[in-house]
């Protein structure tokens, strides 16, 4: 099968097939690489096409593709999908359960664009929790303007301290650092940089979301919440027994056809 490993839990999903199964996992991250590469699992490193997947799964004689990309890779969903339906095999989606928050300090957003917009008429000491891969769009509206410190918190990687400084971020500025981080470690990390305003992504407990809006909320800053896409999935699971069940009763019934 051709797995797409997205997330911490999705990894965790992939060991346990690569168990029963031939798996070949695909990662955009070399250090996501290396966690399925140390359990024997075999690894692409790169963001696939839907024709670079379809001919993967040609090749390989995959029989099905499961997706468990991020809940906001929602390109990559929708090109997993489209493999699918190219190389003429099911399509499995797992994703992590969603969280539910109700505050009146919690402002929702469908975009980045809109959650930037926010920030921007808020002002203050905006700390943005969504990684690097949107930066842009944040460090456009608030680098540089009056009334607003932008804190970026990211992976400690090189190619995210170069993007950093084109984008004219300072390194006071950037919190490089390798989670998972804990309620209280987010809440020092809001105190020290003064926060008024966080930014983040409903990515799901397994992605830590409830403690980093937990300690906001707990210190009265506001949070600016970018909902998850919507996208409409064939097969979709937020369990491992799920996905597990899903994919036993496929290839079982191709055994006897």
């Amino acid at each position: 099968m051709l797995f797409l490993a997205g997330t911490s839990d999705a990894r965790a999903l992939a060991v346990r097939l690569a168990a029963r199964y031939d798996v070949l996992a695909t990662v955009v991250t070399d250090s996501a690489a290396k966690s399925l590469t140390d359990k024997g699992i075999p690894t692409f490193v790169g963001r696939l096409t839907a024709e670079e997947m379809a001919t993967k799964v040609r090749e390989r004689g995959d029989r099905i593709i499961v997706d468990a990309s991020h809940p906001f890779a929602e390109e990559a969903s929708k090109n997993a999908q489209a493999a699918a339906k190219l190389a003429g095999v099911p399509y499995c989606r797992y994703e992590r359960t969603s969280e539910n928050f109700a505050n009146p300090l919690i402002t929702p957003v469908e975009t980045y664009d809109e959650a930037a917009e926010v920030a921007l008429a808020r002002k203050g000491n905006v700390m943005l929790l969504t990684g690097s891969k949107t930066l842009q769009v944040f460090a456009e509206k608030l680098v540089g303007i009056e009334g607003i410190r932008m804190i970026a918190r990211m992976l400690p990687r090189l190619d995210n301290m170069e993007k950093c400084a084109a984008l004219g971020v300072e390194q006071k500025n950037i919190i490089a650092m390798q989670g998972p981080f804990s309620r209280d470690l987010n809440e020092a990390l809001y105190k020290q940089f003064d926060t008024t305003l966080m930014i983040t992504k409903e990515s799901g407990k397994a992605g830590a979301v409830d403690e980093k809006i937990t300690a906001a909320l707990d210190l009265g800053i506001e949070v600016v919440l970018i909902t998850r896409p919507k996208i409409q999935y064939d097969n979709a699971f937020d369990t491992f027994i799920g996905v597990e069940q899903f994919i036993g009763g496929i290839l079982h019934d191709e055994q006897y056809r």
